[in-house]
């Protein structure tokens, strides 16, 4: 997992190679942000949000795009208002009219999976209103030629046939994003958790590019990370194909630095292991024969749960560190009680790339024990004690200071004094006098030629479409009430009692039509499994999507039916589209003519619903009068 401090997420990367000498090592944020940093190393050189939260109130308009900021993200809405006090105009793209959405000048209610066909309309829209950013395209970007070639076809009435939007909107969102002196695009796992998720970030990044926004004071991009310690969890050496200081596993002089830095020969240090995603079909052919699971509960995160149980189940020994009996430390043959962030002190790293600490405030109960501690004493029954000598955390966060110096998140200047001084330190920060890098990107970016690379991207349909048998688009998120898998959230009394158990949104229009009332106990199937859970019926979702939040184990775990198709580059899973179909529990759940969706295809129509929701804030068509 990445919710460890950053001195655990090194330990446990160290661990997985010097200690154990397997190669097979990943973390959780394979499942959350492998896309978006994919794509900010593609087009930037460097995988970190260019600009600080405090540069938000500066846009003078807001692109929210596949990121219910409200429910996932809170405490960042402080300065989503902050804008808004100061004039800043708010643009939604999401099929469902979340909270953020509501008020939105202007809600984009695209179709699951098809947000680069309404993105690359926009960044075309731009370039014929003359809006594009000439000057500072040719002076910092490469790939631009490409980009408008690849963008002409998409007019906003072929978006519209595609995404659904009606094409007046996505004229008066392009016009609202481009006539903005400084504009800055959010976006989370609505467009990343995709086997497009890196192009969909990527077009982001072209709209942002073409308007010269990076490297602006409150303008380009920013990813809203998934959890608490996203950013700084893909630093340290956690994940399959990097080390620490984001250095590659597959370069000699990387490998070196890093085989020097813990005393090995590099010859010993192992090579490039599986993804997250890929390692449960290795579990299951015996490829992988055991596995030690530390803060993350895959019974909830990965997606067709029933293969991942089978996976874990044929392992000898699964092993768990957790401090709740999660669903898959219930699976497994030991669980070593480890510890809660309040019960050891170390560093976290926000999405800012803001470096911060963390100070212990209770001790681990009964025969509870620090994570670190736990990991060091194993690497010493392993004969490896050697290697994970440690009298506490601050020994671990030096060390990976020196195994970060050089490397492109250069931690080496960062001090514990020196965050408590400065009330945090933004990497890179090469030396003790530094004061570090709060915005990125003002003069040259992180690639060689010091340009920003823009990518030429079409449309593609995601991995599963709608059929007869499955007419809908299912998607899953967040609530307010929970977090990630709930292991935490689940058992905290009030958060439980507001959202107990898992539901589907249904819109109104489609819940009549399937006879379905709200609150009724209605059957949701895909291709890989079904499950029984309370229908909601509400006016804020596309009538051709349903919605499932994901917080939730056993029999309503949402991932029961999702699509464990990945992005082909980053392995993440498409979470947030599948084909689906809804019933009502005395309705035979039968496929084809006999589907209680007869003669109704929700995708057939991409003037199906009621564009007035939420109309009286900014009618579209009064925006392109406007403009």
């Amino acid at each position: 997992g990445s919710s460890m401090t950053n001195e655990k997420c090194y330990l446990t990367g160290k661990f997985a190679r010097v200690g154990l000498g397997t190669r097979h090592i990943d973390y959780n944020g394979r499942l959350c942000m492998s896309s978006a940093a994919a794509a900010y190393t593609k087009a930037f050189g460097l995988d970190r949000a260019p600009i600080p939260m405090t540069d938000i109130p500066l846009a003078d308009c807001m692109l929210v795009v596949g990121a219910n900021v409200a429910e996932c993200f809170p405490v960042a809405m402080q300065w989503l208002w902050r804008a808004r006090d100061r004039g800043a105009r708010l643009i939604v793209i999401d099929p469902r009219e979340t909270p953020t959405a509501r008020t939105a000048d202007l809600w984009l209610p695209v179709r699951p999976g098809t947000d680069i066909a309404v993105l690359n309309a926009m960044l075309r829209q731009v370039i014929h209103d003359g809006l594009a950013d000439e000057a500072y395209i040719a002076a910092r970007t490469v790939g631009w030629e490409g980009v408008r070639a690849t963008v002409e076809p998409y007019t906003p009435e072929m978006a519209e046939r595609i995404a659904g939007v009606p094409a007046e909107r996505i004229v008066a969102a392009a016009r609202l994003y481009g006539r903005s002196a400084t504009s800055l695009i959010m976006h989370a796992r609505g467009i990343e958790h995709s086997t497009h998720g890196v192009n969909n970030v990527l077009a982001c990044i072209n709209l942002a590019l073409s308007r010269g926004q990076v490297g602006k004071p409150g303008g380009g991009t920013i990813m809203l990370t998934g959890q608490g310690n996203g950013q700084g969890g893909r630093e340290m050496g956690q994940k399959a194909n990097q080390l620490p200081g984001y250095r590659h596993i597959d370069v000699l002089e990387e490998r070196q630095y890093i085989a020097d830095v813990w005393g090995i020969p590099e010859p010993e240090l192992p090579q490039e292991g599986a993804a997250a995603t890929e390692q449960v079909r290795l579990m299951a052919d015996g490829t992988i024969k055991s596995c030690l699971v530390i803060c993350s509960n895959l019974m909830v995160s990965l997606p067709d749960n029933a293969v991942v149980q089978r996976a874990l189940q044929h392992l000898d020994p699964l092993v768990v560190i957790d401090f709740f009996m999660s669903e898959t430390a219930e699976l497994a043959d030991v669980v070593l009680p480890g510890s809660v962030w309040c019960e050891d002190e170390g560093t976290t790293t926000n999405l800012e790339g803001r470096v911060v600490k963390i100070n212990q405030a209770a001790l681990p109960p009964g025969e509870a024990r620090r994570d670190w501690e736990i990991l060091s004493d194993l690497a010493r029954r392993l004969g490896r004690g050697q290697f994970f000598d440690y009298a506490n955390p601050r020994q671990i966060f030096d060390e990976l200071r020196l195994a970060s110096r050089g490397g492109v998140s250069d931690y080496y200047g960062i001090t514990w004094e020196k965050i408590d001084a400065q009330g945090g330190v933004f990497w890179p920060c090469p030396t003790e006098d530094h004061p570090g890098t709060p915005r990125l990107f003002e003069e040259r970016f992180g690639h060689p030629d010091g340009r920003a690379k823009m990518f030429a991207l079409r449309y593609e349909p995601p991995a599963e479409e709608p059929s007869d048998a499955y007419p809908f688009r299912l998607t899953t998120g967040r609530v307010v009430y929970h977090y990630l898998s709930g292991t935490q959230t689940r058992r905290l009394g009030f958060l439980n009692s507001q959202a107990p158990e898992p539901w589907v949104e249904i819109h109104p229009m489609m819940a009549e039509r399937l006879g379905i009332r709200d609150h009724e106990m209605v059957r949701v199937r895909t291709p890989r499994a079904s499950m029984e859970l309370q229908a909601l019926v509400v006016p804020t979702i596309r009538p051709d999507t349903l919605f499932i939040p994901f917080h939730y184990g056993h029999s309503g775990a949402a991932n029961l039916l999702t699509n464990p198709a990945v992005e082909p580059a980053c392995k993440i899973p498409e979470y947030k589209v599948c084909a689906a179909t809804v019933e009502r529990l005395g309705a035979a759940p039968v496929n084809g003519a006999a589907s209680p969706c007869e003669n109704y295809t929700p995708t057939s129509d991409p003037k199906m619903f009621p564009y007035a929701v939420g109309e009286t804030k900014t009618p579209a068509s009064q925006e392109a009068k406007r403009f």
